[in-house]
């Protein structure tokens, strides 16, 4: 085998080539876990967020039970439309 300036040529596009395919597939997968761990940290924001909504709603209903009325028994009433919307859409 010889050894000249074109073989080392040769040997060099190939070695860049090869890099740069592993680095085109080592970000598709940090992309894809990226995305991942995304969601799972928004599934925990929005149960947090349930949560936190169906506290507030306890709260309304132990206001409007104590004689609070108007903007009480309104977002109260928006509230549940919302968290029932928010359910429906999640069960499709």
């Amino acid at each position: 085998m010889i050894i000249n300036a074109a073989t080392l040529i040769s040997l060099g596009e190939l070695l860049t080539a090869l890099g740069v395919i592993g680095g085109v597939i080592l970000w598709c997968v940090k992309f894809v876990q990226r995305s991942r761990r995304q969601n799972e940290e928004l599934k925990a924001i929005r149960k947090e967020q349930t949560l936190i909504c169906y506290g507030l709603l306890a709260c309304l209903k132990g206001l409007k039970e104590q004689g609070c009325n108007g903007p009480v028994t309104e977002a109260m009433n928006r509230l549940e439309e919302h968290l029932n919307q928010a359910a429906h859409d999640e069960e499709t």
